[in-house]
């Protein structure tokens, strides 16, 4: 662990000055440049369980995880063991594979939705190309998503699309014609009254509803009791679909996802991040009925070379199988709420307004006083603060997400002494904000 005297960034600013001149702002993911805490990024050099090195050989606990693929620990070894023989046999073959065989049956048996599954090699393919099945099956053209939930960077979810578009205060985003965006409603997270008036207003032509049942785009925001269970009355009511964006709740809030931990099954679903262990992957499923209209087996088009590649489908073979190891979900639940508690006890003793939550592996910190129930809640928090934390707990050695908007994350490799490290510097910091 480095301290505050022993901090250095010298390499990692060299580093990034290059890169600026290289890459759009530097990074090739906006959130990643730190635009919204001050300072610049730290440049990684290697990972392994819950720690991370950067060029200037500072290392830190890590409750980012590379965003929440790695629920095992960085670098886990047999998920290692598993790749290094995968690729004996190749990097890519662009055609079929036992390995997707194998995957798709674990996610068939985990996930209550999906009857049927199609993978794909991000999250947001996977959410344009279920946007594209719900107008296929329906014959309808309008949706409803909502403020503060972001489904990757196609252009029609770019409307309050909350995580990095937040992050850097733009504007949904340049470059999306309003023809795109027109047939995308908007409504407030844990708002049913919002979501009945659309449904009013539009009469028969919404093909359904989109959302992270758990919000981490907006900072980590749990459903209020009955929102999930009155989308899913209120979309059947009026003949539309309920799509579950469970790129980052998947198999990490429990291991069928949001929709096992609150018994709400959807119409369809959209997976990424632990499936793929690490590696590019996404994946949309659901009921059978609705799957069949994909191509080769319906009308609705969608395709891509590197989907179902084999090191992707190896690694989230392995990392599925580590996480049905009896106590994989205990762990993950005991080692999170112990820190965001702690967090939060640390936040009321040194004079911090501060609220927080956790479900398994997921959490968030929000230096507000008031309850934050969705985006328009979370953007009240005290931004400059969370900057200043974030920067100050760099500098002891805890790498938080660099965003007040976004969810962390802990894996099976943190330990108790990871925690009473994290709290020791957490009150050394929140002591001088």
């Amino acid at each position: 662990m480095v301290s505050i005297t022993s901090f250095k960034t010298s390499r990692s600013e060299e580093i990034f000055a290059s890169a600026q001149k290289l890459m759009p702002g530097g990074v090739s993911s906006p959130v990643r440049a730190f635009k919204s805490v001050g300072g610049q990024p730290i440049v990684f050099d290697r990972v392994k369980g819950s720690h991370i090195w950067d060029v200037d050989g500072n290392e830190y606990i890590d409750y980012v995880g590379t965003w929440g693929p790695a629920i095992c620990g960085h670098a886990h070894p047999e998920v290692l063991a598993a790749l290094r023989d995968a690729l004996d046999k190749g990097t890519s073959f662009g055609a079929p594979c036992v390995l997707e065989n194998v995957l798709a049956e674990m996610v068939i048996d985990a996930v209550p939705s999906i009857e049927m599954v199609r993978f794909v090699n991000s999250g947001t393919e996977a959410c344009m190309s279920v946007l594209r099945l719900m107008r296929a099956f329906t014959g309808r053209e309008k949706i409803i998503k909502f403020e503060g939930c972001y489904h990757g960077h196609a252009d029609m979810f770019l409307v309050k699309a909350g995580s990095g578009v937040a992050t850097l205060g733009l504007p949904d985003s340049p470059g999306v014609p309003k023809s795109t965006t027109s047939s995308t409603l908007t409504a407030p997270y844990n708002d049913l009254e919002a979501v009945k008036a659309l449904f009013a207003e539009n009469p028969g032509e919404i093909a359904g509803a989109i959302l992270e049942p758990v919000v981490g785009n907006s900072g980590f925001i749990p459903p209020d009791a009955g929102f999930l269970e009155g989308l899913r009355l209120l979309t059947q009511e009026h003949g539309a679909l309920l799509v579950f964006d469970e790129v980052m709740t998947g198999f990490r809030i429990s291991y069928g996802g949001a929709q096992a931990k609150f018994g709400v099954t959807p119409d369809l679903t959209t997976l990424g991040k632990v499936i793929g262990g690490g590696l590019p992957v996404g994946a949309y499923g659901g009921r059978k009925d609705i799957m069949s209209m994909v191509a080769p087996a319906g009308p609705m088009y969608q395709a891509g070379t590197l989907s179902g590649n084999p090191l992707a489908m190896t690694a989230g073979i392995k990392t599925l199988e580590l996480l049905q190891k009896a106590g994989s979900y205990e762990h993950l639940d005991r080692v999170t709420t112990k820190l965001v508690e702690g967090l939060l006890e640390i936040a009321k003793e040194t004079g911090h307004p501060a609220m927080g939550g956790s479900i398994s592996g997921m959490f968030g910190f929000f230096f507000n006083g008031d309850p934050v129930h969705n985006y328009d809640d979370a953007k009240k928090s005290d931004l400059t603060k969370f900057g200043r934390f974030h920067r100050g707990m760099l500098e002891q050695g805890v790498y938080l997400a660099p965003s007040q908007f976004e969810a962390g994350f802990t894996s099976l490799a943190h330990t108790d002494e990871d925690i009473d490290k994290t709290l020791s510097a957490a009150r050394e910091v929140m002591k001088q904000l």
